[in-house]
């Protein structure tokens, strides 16, 4: 169908100006930005929002709970329009209005700060029964890594959203395996999260997470009731096979054989 041709394209943009704005930065958290990129181009698609008014009354809320993973989010802004691409190249720089994690006080088109993992998805919960008790139509959309369900925290506010029945509410979970300092096996094992979140009262789907086909399907079924999870099957690093198989791919300071590398995948990206 043309608009999954449009949102390959979409999502190949992000993975090009992520990589650039990473190699112009010389370090980073590229793993957990690649294996979400799919994801944002999905979303951001779909999602009402407004360049020419980050803060629209009747826009669609996105929480970045794993906030390492800002990269990706900034350069799928960049590319709506929210603020020009050269930005990017100011990543992390004193002053910037692109930090490591997300702020919603700097940066246009984000509605919440994050990063202290295990947070977002209580702040995206709140955001999502205040517009339910004003009978709002929006939609709520937080993403959250596999590694960050290790914080008690998540569980309280997940089981507090199905209480509420809070329908416009959508917990993306990617599950690339890894975590800061290993993989969630060796750390702090998952188990199935899709068969926990059911057992929470969310309407749980898996999905393959490099699949836009997929994950758009997924994220269009409407639940009446309960609010809805997506598990994302991911890679840590998608995209770019020289960092999937990367062992500590979680934040990269680049040699110069990685940036040659990065090159290379960025080129390949322009041919596409």
């Amino acid at each position: 169908m043309e608009k999954y041709l449009e949102m390959e394209k979409f999502s190949k943009r992000i993975r090009k100006e992520t990589l650039k704005m990473l190699l112009h930065r010389g370090f980073g958290h590229l793993g957990g930005a690649m294996s979400i990129v799919e994801t944002l181009a999905v979303l951001y698609t779909r999602m009402k929002v407004d360049p020419t008014n980050p803060k629209l009354d009747d826009r669609d809320y996105l929480v970045l709970s794993k906030g390492h993973a800002g990269p990706a989010l900034y350069s799928t802004l960049a590319l709506k329009g929210f603020f020009d691409l050269e930005l990017l190249n100011t990543l992390n720089n004193n002053g910037t209005l692109l930090p490591s994690h997300p702020d919603r006080n700097l940066t246009p088109g984000i509605d919440m700060t994050t990063g202290s993992l295990g947070q977002g998805i209580s702040a995206a919960v709140g955001i999502a029964i205040g517009l339910q008790r004003k009978g709002s139509q929006r939609k709520v959309y937080c993403i959250v890594g596999d590694g960050e369900l290790n914080e008690g925290q998540c569980w309280e506010a997940i089981q507090f959203a199905a209480h509420n029945n809070l329908n416009n509410f959508t917990l993306l979970i990617d599950e690339n395996k890894k975590q800061l300092d290993g993989t969630t096996e060796e750390i702090c094992k998952a188990f199935d999260l899709a068969k926990k979140l059911e057992s929470f009262g969310f309407d749980t789907r898996r999905v393959n997470g490099a699949s836009i086909e997929e994950i758009d399907k997924a994220i269009s079924v409407e639940s009446e009731k309960s609010p809805k999870c997506i598990v994302l099957d991911t890679i840590k690093g998608q995209g770019v096979e020289y960092f999937e198989k990367l062992k500590a791919n979680h934040h990269i300071r680049f040699t110069e054989e990685m940036k040659e590398i990065l090159k290379s995948e960025i080129e390949k990206l322009d041919i596409e």
